[in-house]
């Protein structure tokens, strides 16, 4: 389809964040876009649901053209998560178009771990466990593995153990029982009352920074990304850099 500057956002952007979008800048006047176009066209419809191509004519979106600096065309940009990730210029040959597409689908392992936040937005923890095992590390994916450890270890801590007055009556007697305290955070955080769970991992952090060789500061990084809240998230990495600094 044919994209332009107002409906760029709509048809590109966001429908990246389900779904990759090729962008191939051309014009009519273009020898080598001509050439490419059916490439595209051909290989686009081989991935017909995975990844969706629209065209731009960058002389009647210039400023499209000037957003994506864009200086020689064809110029293709595949976009994912509402992002550019990849591009290419000039006519390339068919094979390597092809792989072009290729790289923007999942890989065995993005999609084991798609899978294993399905399963616990499910409720289904020890499959979530097992699918998350599958999953090779990879360090784009490593806050979102982290964070999925924790939301099942919350999960698990939520319907066992001691519950909120035994722990608030622990650190009573003793603000200095961390474990107690911890034990208290991962029960807010299975409640998804991440403030007052950041707060309990901020207060072990003021009293001992190395507690368990980190173990406070790594569950407030990924609180973080459990979170989804961006200004809660601003605010608590304020605090924890205070804290640890």
């Amino acid at each position: 389809m044919d994209v332009s500057t107002p409906d760029f956002e709509r048809e590109v952007l966001e429908t990246s964040k389900t779904t990759p979008v090729v962008v191939d800048f051309w014009a009519p006047w273009c020898g080598p876009c001509r050439s490419l176009t059916p490439t595209l066209e051909k290989v686009a419809r081989e991935f017909a649901g995975k990844v969706k191509l629209v065209k731009v004519n960058s002389d009647e979106n210039q400023e499209l053209s000037a957003a994506f600096n864009i200086r020689s065309i064809p110029n293709v940009i595949a976009f994912k998560d509402g992002k550019a990730v990849s591009q290419f210029m000039g006519a390339l040959p068919e094979p390597q178009v092809r792989a072009f597409f290729d790289k923007l689908l999942p890989s065995a392992s993005e999609l084991a771990l798609l899978a294993a936040e399905d399963l616990f937005a499910q409720g289904k923890l020890d499959a979530a466990e097992q699918k998350l095992a599958e999953v090779k590390f990879d360090p784009d994916w490593e806050a979102r593995i982290e964070a999925l450890k924790q939301a099942i270890a919350y999960a698990r801590a939520g319907k066992s153990g001691p519950g909120e007055p035994e722990l608030k009556a622990k650190l009573a007697k003793d603000p200095a029982d961390h474990d107690a305290r911890a034990a208290l955070a991962a029960l807010y955080g299975a409640q998804k009352n991440y403030r007052a769970a950041m707060d309990e991992l901020l207060e072990i952090l003021s009293r001992a920074k190395d507690w368990k060789d980190g173990e406070a500061r790594r569950q407030l990084l990924a609180l973080f990304s459990l979170a989804g809240d961006d200004e809660l998230v601003s605010e608590y990495r304020k605090k924890l850099a205070r804290a640890l600094y």
